[in-house]
């Protein structure tokens, strides 16, 4: 028998016409990337599925039992139909197969086997077209091996409409057959700790388990594996920025001169963080920091006290935003916190894609200079022409909104320049550990005094529809008093909504959720024109679509209180600073994750005005959708409702570039529910490294990294 290693080619393990459908359907190259496509669920040869309630149009497998076939010439058109009722013992569903009457030679009545299609509709009865199936042994070797195999677990596998989840356990058990020795990339006193298989035998019984008992120690194993295995890959990359050498930036006068100029005491948090930041910047390798904290905790100041630290022997900080809204809001935010002395000396300059061409230019000249200490800008800041004579600090803004290949992108304009991570989306510990377990994390939960909170209600439209107009009349009362509102809609025109206008819209795929967008920006702005109640009230548009220069005058000149109302898409949820805004309606509101709205929300109730959250739903009680509106009603705690979104939305693909999603990296591993696997690996992790740097004496765990954590992975991490 072949002998077949985790790193074998699938074309050498199970014949290249088989390894190419994997390879096209699974994107698996290895036998050990076939060996973590695990098992979704476990059936028994006794079990029968409920067909009553499989759902139309998904695709499913199912134990049954064949009941009658019937072979019939088709009326209108040449050839012949076999139809063939299966069952579970409850419900009865309709296989049909077009000119194959041979297979009226397998499924006969009382055959029982594994059938698996997407479920069809026909005259208001469920069946299979064509579908995929493995018939249990011939009759007589089923009598004599049926109680023996009874209580034998069949694995469900994820599968494809090309690869059926039979074929998988066929191709799979080929390769366990071949398969030689597993290197163990666990210790074995960790192992012996937690009562955990060998790695060779973790791997047989998910795939091949004799008995379901034998499924949940196996799942335990390789769970502690991939978070062991993941914590060592960040302690890595840790280490090798760590390896770095950083130019040290000490603070001096032009600190002392902001610090004595500011017209409020920093918050407590905003004193430790900034501590921790200014001892990162006189270190001996690059700081690798994310500073966490709500909407308003004062990111920005932290931000820029790095910034002044940098600047004070000539070096320059790049601060990258992900609009030019956003953008454009710090350039102003920061001169004026500079003040009329320091902005001059350090020049804070704006570095935007949509520029005019000669602003551009002066803007770039002004970055590879020097003369610009300071330089804010989006995707432009990434360009080959975009230069800098010494730069000594990254700032991302909302890291979430970047890939990590935009943010390498921009530090390799630097030697080795220091790197300060900002998020207003806070991050439950479990993600911080997995996600940014190479960073440290410093958190603001301290909020500065004088605000005046804000109020969240929930207008549940689906019980009371008169409660739409109400909204309406509420704003109108709020700008009677001389304040500002924020409208916010899912997309831009909801009449015109194609794949392009969606720029601005949320996915709304959650269960609850209305089936299509009902209010964008135009329906609104046009519904105002016409209500009388806003009559005498100044009503503009803000959304993506719109010319940067064009988007820059309305905020400007919303944050000036020429406009009372202003009708947006999400454009507006980071960085949009109206002290004098005390409403916010979300239409819609179902249509927005958790973060989303809470970031959202965060835009009013910022001065010595109260807030007021009206979150618009038209999405039935007690649904997903309704209750992710009423988990951020009912508190302000962005720490809590963080916890809430992860559960809902799923951890994301954890190393490699896309950081949030259902799709993700971790087989087995769940962030939430596996906190106390995540930290003991990282206990661990911590151990084997400081003990063996170069995992000289952990050959298993070696050669797991280099197939878990391959090229694309450590440049992701590289570059988080």
């Amino acid at each position: 028998m072949a002998s077949f290693t985790l790193d074998s080619s699938l074309g050498g393990a199970v014949g290249g016409k088989t390894a190419a459908a994997l390879e096209r359907a699974f994107g698996m190259t290895t036998v050990g990337d076939l060996l973590v496509h695990y098992p979704r669920r476990y059936a028994r040869r006794g079990e029968l599925t409920q067909i009553s309630s499989l759902p139309v149009g998904e695709p499913v497998t199912i134990v049954a039992e064949v009941r009658r076939v019937n072979e019939r010439r088709m009326k209108n058109r040449s050839g012949s139909l076999l139809e063939v009722v299966i069952s579970d013992g409850n419900g009865e569903l309709s296989l049909t197969f077009f000119n194959q009457a041979w297979r009226v030679k397998d499924l006969r009545p009382g055959r029982r086997g594994i059938f698996a299609g997407k479920v069809g509709e026909y005259r208001g009865a469920k069946q299979l077209a064509h579908p995929d199936y493995e018939l249990f042994d011939d009759e007589e070797q089923a009598r004599l091996t049926a109680e023996a195999n009874i209580n034998l677990p069949i694995p469900i596998y994820p599968a494809t409409s090309t690869v059926a989840s039979w074929q998988l356990q066929k191709i799979v058990d080929l390769v366990l057959d071949g398969l030689g020795d597993v290197p163990e990339p666990l210790m074995d006193e960790l192992r012996a700790r937690h009562g955990l298989l060998d790695a060779r035998t973790a791997i047989e019984r998910i795939h091949r388990p004799k008995a379901l008992e034998e499924i949940e120690p196996a799942r335990e194993t390789l769970r502690m594996q991939e978070a062991f295995v993941l914590q060592v890959a960040l302690l890595q990359q840790r280490q090798f920025v760590r390896a770095l050498s950083a130019t040290r930036r000490v603070p001096g006068a032009l600190l002392e001169r902001f610090d004595a100029a500011l017209p409020f005491p920093r918050t407590p948090d905003q004193v430790t963080v900034g501590d921790d930041v200014a001892r990162d910047l006189q270190g001996d390798w690059p700081m690798n920091r994310l500073v966490q904290g709500e909407v308003g905790s004062g990111k920005t100041l932290v931000a820029l006290r790095a910034m002044l630290q940098v600047a004070e022997d000539g070096g320059q900080s790049a601060l990258i935003a992900p609009t030019e809204v956003l953008a454009a809001q710090h350039v102003r935010s920061i001169a004026r916190m500079l003040g009329p002395q320091l902005a001059p000396e350090l020049m804070p300059t704006l570095l935007t894609g949509q520029l005019p061409a000669a602003e551009r230019r002066k803007a770039a000249l002004r970055a590879a200079s020097g003369q610009a200490r300071i330089v804010v800008g989006t995707h432009a800041l990434l360009s080959e022409s975009t230069t800098f004579a010494d730069l000594g600090l990254v700032v991302v803004d909302e890291q979430h909104r970047f890939g990590v290949e935009q943010r390498e992108s921009l530090r390799a304009k630097g030697s080795s320049p220091h790197a300060l991570v900002l998020t207003a989306t806070p991050i439950p510990r479990t993600v911080a550990m997995t996600v940014f377990g190479d960073l440290d994390v410093s958190t603001i939960r301290t909020m500065p005094a004088g605000r005046a909170g804000i109020e969240t209600f929930v207008a549940p439209l689906a019980e009371r529809p008169g409660w739409f107009g109400r909204v309406w009349e509420r704003i109108a009362e709020e700008v009677g008093q001389g304040r500002q509102a924020f409208v916010v809609c899912a997309a831009i025109d909801a009449e015109a909504l194609t794949k392009d206008d969606t720029a601005d819209e949320p996915p709304g795929d959650t269960e609850g959720e209305t089936s299509r967008t009902r209010w964008g920006v135009v329906q609104v702005a046009d519904l105002l024109s016409r209500h009388p109640s806003f009559a005498d009230i100044r009503v503009e548009r803000l959304h993506g679509k719109m010319p940067s220069d064009e988007k820059d005058a309305v905020m400007q000149a919303f944050a000036r209180g020429d406009i009372d109302v202003l009708v947006a898409t999400t454009v507006v949820e980071v960085g949009v600073d109206v002290p004098n805004a005390s409403t916010m309606a979300i239409l819609e509101a179902d249509r927005f994750g958790v973060s989303q709205l809470h970031q959202l929300r965060g835009r009013v109730g910022r001065g010595g005005v109260p807030g007021l959250c009206l979150l618009v739903t038209e999405a039935a009680a007690a649904t997903p959708a309704r209750e992710r509106v009423e988990a951020v009603a009912s508190t302000l705690d962005g720490f809590a409702l963080a916890e809430v979104d992860l559960e809902l939305r799923g951890e994301g693909d954890v190393l490699g570039d896309a950081q949030s999603g259902a799709r993700s990296s971790l087989r087995l591993l769940r962030v939430v529910k596996d906190a106390d696997i995540i930290s003991e690996a990282r206990v661990a992790a911590e151990q084997v490294l400081a003990d063996d740097p170069a995992l000289q004496r952990h050959p298993g765990l070696a050669a797991a990294l280099e197939r878990n954590v391959g090229m694309a992975e450590r440049a992701a991490l590289a570059k988080n």
